[in-house]
């Protein structure tokens, strides 16, 4: 690996770990920017997956006190089922339609909420049917686009839900979504020694980013950490877009 593209690497691990420690998901979203522009789809999907999962762990430990697992639990079971689904409609369909409607439709909730702060709140979020619901449709979008942590994420902003409460309730469904993926796909292709490598050189940027966005997540305050996700959401959803 030359200088130019080990900065490149370091520069996106450590965006994606800032990023994804500061709101709890979207590390492909932005390390993919750079990474899929800097290596095949075959090496940087991989390699980002497992960057992923890193923070994910990362976040689990500093959030080990206040998770909230019976809830993760419910979200948990409807993914399992959505991503054999999204694996199998990757293989054999067509999803780019798929794929740029939900980025449309996330983009369009995240500007219309950060124009408009007082949208309705729904009260009632303990109805277990809904809830596997969610955790089904996030498991088959994170199939398809990588993000299973875009839908119920807005789930729990459409509830009002507080900082630490929405990720104590998300993270460990993201984390789970991650790791069955990956191990999905480890199943089907093993990984490259070089992807190893690749993996290994940029632990040292993804630590630091890691650490600074879990620092930043527990320095800000209810109104800001809100609008860091809209933008985030914004950004997801225009990512799949264009």
């Amino acid at each position: 690996m030359d200088l130019a593209s080990y900065l490149l690497l370091s520069a996106a691990v450590f965006a994606g770990g800032f990023v994804s420690g500061l709101a709890g998901f979207a590390f492909s979203a932005v390390a993919g920017g750079i990474l899929l522009h800097v290596f095949l789809p075959l090496e940087a999907v991989p390699l980002m997956m497992a960057c992923s999962v890193g923070v994910q762990a990362a976040n689990l430990l500093a959030l080990r006190k206040t998770l909230q697992w019976k809830g993760s639990l419910v979200l948990i079971a409807g993914g399992l089922l959505g991503v054999p689904i999204a694996v199998y409609l990757l293989q054999n369909a067509d999803t780019r339609t798929f794929t740029m409607g939900f980025g449309v439709l996330i983009a369009l909730y995240a500007g219309y909420t950060l124009f408009r702060p007082t949208l309705t709140r729904f009260r009632q979020m303990e109805h277990h049917g809904r809830n596997v619901l969610i955790g089904f449709g996030g498991g088959l979008i994170g199939g398809l686009t990588a993000m299973p942590g875009a839908l119920p994420t807005i789930w729990c902003d459409m509830h009002g839900m507080p900082k630490n409460q929405q990720r104590s309730l998300v993270q460990p469904f993201i984390a789970a979504m991650q790791i069955f993926a990956l191990a999905l796909m480890l199943s089907r292709n093993g990984l490259s020694s070089k992807i190893a490598i690749d993996l290994a050189v940029s632990l040292p940027a993804l630590a630091a980013g890691t650490a600074l966005g879990i620092l930043t997540f527990r320095k800000v305050n209810e109104v800001t950490f809100r609008r860091v996700i809209l933008i985030i959401l914004l950004f997801s959803g225009v990512s799949l877009v264009v």
